[in-house]
């Protein structure tokens, strides 16, 4: 079991489980509470109205994080000839065709978030059943298949967070680090709500964001009152 500090322990017993906090005071209380030695990431869970088990209520799409993600992101573009070489100037860390199939194909994923030109897919789509279930398979609805590798790149890099709602209808994400201030934490968060609201499916019904809730990653949960990120 962890051990906490005096202040990092009252800072974790303060928060009130039950209590539906205003952002700025989930955001302060999250802070708060990190207290391992590393940067903690700032995770946000949004509990929506839908059954993703329906196609028509599948939520997915992909948030530019104003302030960034603070994460590192190491990005693989496939991709053949003058893509190949613009990716690689863009600042890809990793880029190739079939060679990068057949290692990809053999368990090695030394990247983050992967990018493919639209001639690749046929190719890539080989991939499936590697890349789908960790999240990275190449989606045109998310602007990881395009021509332009270099502003995907570039926005994978500065940080793009893609979400795809999971089968209890829950979106987990990063949102920051514990290192940034309230402010651009705030800005991340609102951006990210912004843009699961604008995936709305057509098939969802009544209420769509049920709950919403801040934590670090050894941090405890705060839950945050929905009307303060909604439409903020």
């Amino acid at each position: 079991m962890a051990k906490f500090g005096k202040r990092t322990s009252s800072a974790r017993e303060a928060i009130d489980r039950k209590k539906l906090y205003e952002l700025d005071d989930a955001i302060k209380a999250v802070k708060d509470s990190a207290s391992a030695k590393f940067d903690e990431t700032i995770e946000i869970a949004m509990n929506l109205g839908v059954d993703p088990r329906h196609a028509d209520q599948m939520v997915r799409g992909v948030c530019q994080l104003p302030n960034g993600s603070g994460r590192t992101v190491r990005v693989a573009v496939f991709a053949r000839g003058d893509k190949a070489e613009e990716a690689t100037a863009a600042g890809a860390d990793v880029v190739g065709a079939e060679e990068l199939v057949e290692i990809v194909q053999s368990g090695k994923i030394d990247f983050d978030r992967c990018i493919a030109t639209p001639d690749m897919m046929p190719l890539v789509g080989r991939l499936g059943k590697v890349l789908g279930p960790r999240g990275m398979m190449p989606n045109p609805k998310v602007g990881t298949v395009t021509p332009d590798v270099t502003a995907a790149v570039g926005a994978a890099k500065g940080g793009a967070v893609e979400f795809r709602v999971e089968k209890a209808g829950i979106i987990h994400a990063g949102v920051g680090k514990a290192s940034f201030s309230e402010e651009q934490i705030a800005g991340n968060v609102k951006a990210f709500v912004d843009a699961v609201q604008k995936a709305k499916p057509a098939g969802a019904k009544g209420t769509f964001v049920k709950k919403v809730a801040l934590s670090s990653t050894m941090g405890p949960g705060v839950r945050i009152e929905p009307s303060s990120v909604i439409g903020a």
